[in-house]
């Protein structure tokens, strides 16, 4: 594309790329001086030029101008950037129905859903944790919510592959970082809000500043799906100018579940809309998953797929590794391994091993708490797993450049009298789990889910995975059935 075509003014010279890393720029691409937390953009303009990039976009001054590059000095680069690659790559967001979801807990089991169940429909595809995937491709994720540049090429290809939808999910660093400010949205759905990533935004109150930038920016003619039954309902409600449907348990909702049933392999329910009663059966379990597949129905729904069309399709929605993922290879007690990382998404799997496990039985729990991330939490990490469980395995959880022993000290200071023990080694520390577990225990291995990678110091390495780590030590160590080593 010509710069003339990006710019008013701006020179007759082929723009081939666009570039915020200068580790990665090629010749004749375009450089975006990004301010980030650590790195200045800025700092890197001579390195990019000698690798070919042919016009600099800039809020600073640049006093050493090359003959042979445009320069382009703006504002705001970020803004720039957003309206630049939704440009650059034809504007593909414009051209799928783009479902936003955002929240503390649940934004990849509902991103997920949607992805699955519309693709019976229309072909979906999906960007988050989990990956990047559409039609036949599958890669591996880079972020929560992937730069400006990323997510409008990776739209790009979803259309040129026949993607009439994409489900995304959106961070709060997202938002505030704006990589998303340039995404055409229609419909956008908000999970819930609690404690979590204080350590990036300071106080809750900034927090939840973050993910209503999703629905303050929302088009008139976009729908807004929120959550009935958290505190931030009529807040969301208030900021947006979309049109505003709920969902809910407890509180009147637009989409509403009533007689619900938890058991171990599945849930049903009575979905109410209007005057409208629809029989859900879903292979979904815990309370929490009920509000994910309500808030994925709803979005569905305002889109245009009847409930009644949804729902044959709501049976066996596909595992999702890593979240909720019951591990079954044939033991005699219940293995359970899932993402949760905040306090409130890990009281709710506490809560559903609690159901499940009957009395005179055991819950041991498995998990750590990541290193240079929030801190105070980890406490509360241990107040809340005291109260339900009645083993404790504190371990490493991408520890980065803290020492696990200590992490694992705070962790410590918020159990009261629940017995606990520290194994560094997060493979010997599942075994354990899962050679004390007796008939009808339940075992939970919480914090990274189907992430097969760990966080040190020196970067990141490879990991097995702890669905994985949590198979091999039952067929080995439970039912004897391997003879390989780790």
């Amino acid at each position: 594309m010509k710069l003339s075509q990006m710019f008013e003014n701006a020179p007759e010279i082929e723009i081939a790329g666009l570039c915020i890393d200068s580790r990665c720029a090629k010749a004749n691409d375009m450089y975006f001086c990004m301010e980030g937390m650590v790195h200045d953009g800025h700092e890197f303009i001579d390195d990019v030029i000698e690798k070919g990039v042919k016009c600099i976009v800039h809020s600073k001054p640049v006093d050493d101008m090359k003959k042979g590059v445009a320069y382009i000095q703006v504002e705001n680069v970020n803004r720039t950037l957003n309206r630049v690659a939704s440009m650059f790559y034809g504007h593909p967001s414009r051209k799928m129905k783009v479902f936003g979801v955002t929240g503390t807990n649940g934004k990849s089991t509902i991103t997920s859903i949607i992805r699955d169940v519309y693709s019976h429909f229309a072909p979906c595809g999906y960007i988050g944790t989990i990956s990047i995937s559409y039609g036949e491709v599958t890669l591996p994720p880079s972020l929560t919510t992937p730069d400006a540049v990323l997510i409008h090429k990776t739209m790009k290809d979803m259309v040129e592959h026949g993607m009439q939808a994409v489900a995304l999910e959106v961070s709060s660093h997202g938002l505030e970082l704006g990589r998303v400010q340039s995404v055409d949205f229609d419909v956008a759905v908000f999970s819930n809000l609690t404690y979590d990533h204080l350590d990036f935004h300071g106080t809750i109150e900034h927090y939840f500043e973050a993910k209503k930038k999703l629905f303050t920016n929302l088009k008139k003619e976009g729908v807004a799906v929120l959550n009935a039954d958290d505190a931030y309902v009529d807040q969301l409600a208030d900021a947006t100018e979309a049109s505003v449907v709920t969902y809910g348990i407890d509180n009147h909702a637009t989409y509403q579940a009533e007689n619900i049933r938890i058991e171990k392999t599945g849930s049903r329910f009575t979905l109410v809309h209007g005057t409208e009663r629809y029989e859900v059966s879903t292979n979904l379990v815990a309370l929490y998953n009920i509000y994910n597949l309500l808030g994925a129905v709803a979005a569905m729904a305002e889109s245009g797929i009847p409930i009644e069309q949804q729902l044959p399709y709501l049976n066996d929605i596909r595992q999702i590794e890593g979240r909720m993922e019951r591990i079954d290879e044939g033991q005699l007690f219940n293995v359970i391994v899932d993402f949760a990382h905040t306090p409130d998404g890990m009281e709710k799997v506490f809560e559903y091993a609690k159901d499940i496990t009957e009395d005179g039985h055991s819950i041991i729990a498995v998990f750590g708490s990541a290193g240079k991330r929030d801190t105070k939490k980890r406490r509360v990490f241990g107040e809340i797993a005291s109260r339900y469980c009645d083993s404790i395995i504190l371990t490493e959880d991408d520890p980065r450049d803290e020492d696990p022993r200590e992490i694992a000290n705070e962790i410590k200071s918020g159990i009261s009298d629940t017995n606990n023990i520290f194994i560094a080694d997060r493979y010997a520390a599942i075994r354990q789990a899962i050679e004390s577990a007796n008939v009808k225990d339940t075992v939970l291995i919480l914090g990274k889910g189907d992430e097969v990678f760990m966080y040190r110091e020196f970067g990141r390495e490879p990991w097995m995975g702890d669905h994985n780590v949590a198979r091999h030590c039952i067929r080995k160590y439970s039912l004897g059935l391997e003879d390989d080593e780790k």
